[in-house]
């Protein structure tokens, strides 16, 4: 026997039901892909109008000082800034239009998230500038103790600026990461006992090193304001015109041609100025 289905006795529910979804999703379909041309083109408006306001400012001259500190070493890396201003801008302004798109579609579980990172945001740019800036301060610290050493004719400047330099590196990191909100104590506290040795085992050695240090620039800060360059002098041993004076040694001319001695030994003898 044929079992004859008639058309108006089919549960047609489920095919309803989803016609009627498609055709409730259809104007939310439209005003997303509206949304997002929308955001599209303002995020290309913003970015193109403040690219033109950045070359206006030439801020990309501060490159040029940033790369002369020789904040990454002697690395290939530059920084331009208005490339990551620009950057951060474009991204910006996509997590906000990704809020309103999930407020929008009632994803707010998304929106929320997000909107607590762009609220985070500030606190972490601090956290950045402050380590940007250590960073920068303590390569023109480390800079002047190598011009310093260096004026000074003493050796031993790599060593001490890099201390320097990387001591105050890990202070300003340690103050950006508590800026950031992130919990730094144990950091701080094995790193305390760690600089406490370094700096006691640095002082006790120097001050065993320093003496003669100390003693050739009293040494040559003594022979340059007696003696000056031209002068012609006469020792026990020697007769002639002095050349050059430094902390270490000084350079006379004889007639039998040009004597180099120890600052030490010619400030220890009798000198006698002839003119």
């Amino acid at each position: 026997m044929k079992t004859i289905i008639q058309l108006d006795q089919l549960d047609l529910t489920f095919t309803q039901e989803l016609w009627s979804k498609i055709v409730d999703f259809v104007p939310v379909l439209l005003k997303g892909i509206g949304f997002i041309i929308l955001a599209w083109l303002v995020i290309k408006i913003v970015t193109y109008v403040l690219a033109k306001l950045l070359k206006f400012s030439k801020i990309d001259t501060l490159t040029t000082k940033l790369n002369e500190a020789e904040l990454f070493g002697k690395s290939d890396f530059t920084v331009v800034p208005s490339k990551i201003i620009l950057k951060f801008i474009k991204y910006l302004l996509i997590l906000i239009f990704t809020v309103i798109a999930s407020e929008m579609l009632g994803l707010t579980m998304v929106s929320e998230g997000i909107s607590s990172f762009i609220a985070y945001l500030p606190v972490l740019i601090s956290a950045l500038l402050i380590f940007v800036c250590g960073v920068y301060l303590a390569s023109l610290v480390k800079k002047a103790i190598v011009d310093t050493f260096k004026s000074l004719e003493l050796s031993g400047a790599n060593l001490v600026s890099n201390i320097v330099f990387y001591a105050i590196v890990v202070v300003v990191t340690i103050t950006a990461l508590d800026q950031a909100g992130i919990e730094t104590k144990m950091i701080t506290d094995n790193l305390t006992l760690i600089l406490g040795s370094v700096l006691i085992s640095f002082t006790i050695a120097f001050g065993l090193g320093a003496r003669d240090v100390v003693t050739r620039l009293l040494f040559g800060f003594y022979s340059r304001r007696n003696f000056q360059i031209g002068q012609h002098i006469k020792t026990k041993s020697l007769e002639g015109v002095i050349q050059e004076i430094d902390n270490i040694c000084i350079t006379i001319k004889t007639s039998d041609g040009i004597v180099v001695l120890p600052i030490k030994k010619f400030v220890d003898q009798k000198v006698e100025i002839i003119k």
